[in-house]
């Protein structure tokens, strides 16, 4: 709730908050897992939702648009019963939105035949995506949570257009797939890159960081952060920080309590009560001290991203953090660790070609001497140099998509008076 009221103080003050009543998962087995758990909260808040709704209405100010998520996606019959035309805003990339329409009849006619799902299927601008780089709960074809996800994928149809976190240079093959691929699709419309701002109190927290980057030589600091919730494993854990120390290069580096599932800390990050300090290998702050800074479990990466001394980021491939280096031109290791990171990497390298990915070895595990090369080839080598260029370009196209007459300020504005014709 902290976080969430964090994030909320940065808002407008033109914009009301009102936060549902808690709900109660008790009954559920404590081994749930945690897409499912939040699926099951948004479910049971849906009363209070359409109390809410009710409440608007009567005081004479019905709502002219009722905006969700994916998990909450159940919630457009809502808007249905109020009357009022609902849209699904998508938080990721818009190629999974091309697998929204694709995977569902593939995966039936795997199905019918009896057979699994082995060859790469084909992207919009010709990116091939293995299985093996799916969203996890789309290889886990017999779980309850594959069943939901083919649901929602089918689901998303009935909203009265999607609002994704893109622009439409970045992921432009990607819109026209979905563009010819109607009618039947509602309509998409690109309105960012939306980034996040840092509040004053986080600015406060992060100043050691700051203080340190500014002291380093520009470019030259890689940052290392696996976002709010993704963890490594303690072998994973210490490999890293010995690649990092052969490496020889700048570094910053957010670590966070390693745990056995990368995907562990997303939504139990109360849980984890180590000092991750204590998991770094023997000496290694001191063989690294003046080079490198280690900070414990958060870093402003707005602020860390935006600064000059920063050349790199090492990043488990979330929406948010692909979305933040590209404003501000920072290329990328891709690291992905779970849920659709892995598709976001294959976008990264193969489409936008604006990241080196690192690779597993047999026991899943990325080993020291391919992070040190790696690292390499990104701050000093003529790879990280062409990334550079590329990311360059698409920097200004996103400044300019944001613009009075840019492509995401037109269909935002798009949206905002379809809703206004709605009352």
């Amino acid at each position: 709730m902290k976080s969430q009221k964090s994030l909320l103080q940065g808002l407008p003050t033109t914009i009301d908050t009102v936060f549902l009543p808690a709900v109660s998962t008790d009954d559920l087995p404590d081994n749930v897992r945690a897409e499912s758990l939040l699926s099951v909260r948004i479910t049971r808040s849906f009363p209070a939702l359409c109390d809410t709704l009710t409440s608007l209405k009567e005081l004479g100010t019905p709502a002219a648009a009722l905006v969700v998520d994916l998990f909450a996606i159940d919630a457009i019959d809502i808007a249905k019963q109020f009357g009022i035309p609902a849209y699904l805003f998508h938080v990721i990339a818009t190629y999974e939105l091309s697998l929204c329409v694709i995977l569902p009849k593939l995966y039936e006619s795997c199905a019918s035949e009896s057979r699994d799902m082995a060859a790469p299927i084909t992207l919009p601008g010709s990116i091939a995506l293995s299985p093996e780089d799916f969203p996890d709960l789309m290889n886990e074809t017999n779980s309850d949570a594959h069943k939901s996800v083919m649901y929602w994928y089918n689901k998303f149809r009935e909203a009265d257009g999607v609002i994704v976190n893109s622009f439409l240079e970045l992921e432009l093959e990607a819109f026209k797939d979905l563009k010819r691929r109607r009618p039947g699709l509602p309509p998409v419309y690109p309105v960012g890159p939306l980034i996040r701002t840092d509040t004053e109190a986080e600015s406060d927290r992060g100043s050691e960081c700051v203080k340190w980057l500014n002291d380093q030589p520009p470019k030259s600091v890689l940052f290392v952060s696996f976002g709010s919730g993704g963890t490594l494993s303690v072998e994973q854990f210490n490999e890293l920080a010995l690649g990092l120390d052969m490496s020889g290069q700048r570094f910053l580096w957010v670590v966070r309590s390693p745990q056995d599932k990368a995907a562990d800390a997303y939504l139990n990050s109360q849980s984890i009560v180590e000092d991750p300090l204590d998991f770094l290998p023997e000496r290694f702050l001191e063989r690294t001290k003046g080079r490198g800074l280690v900070v414990a479990s958060w870093a402003p990466q707005i602020q860390v991203l935006s600064h000059g001394s920063t050349g790199g980021f090492v990043t488990h491939c979330g929406w948010n953090s692909i979305l933040e280096s590209t404003v501000f031109g920072v290329p990328l290791i891709a690291w992905p660790l779970c849920f659709e990171q892995r598709m976001n990497a294959v976008f990264l390298t193969e489409g936008l070609k604006t990241a080196i990915r690192v690779k597993e070895n047999e026991n899943g595990v990325v080993g020291r001497e391919q992070i040190s090369e790696l690292v390499k080839r990104l701050m000093e080598g003529e790879e990280g140099n062409q990334i550079r260029r590329r990311l360059s370009d698409v920097k200004i196209a996103a400044g300019k998509a944001l613009s009075r007459e840019g492509s995401s300020t037109k269909a935002l504005a798009h949206v905002v008076q379809q809703w206004i014709n709605s009352k």
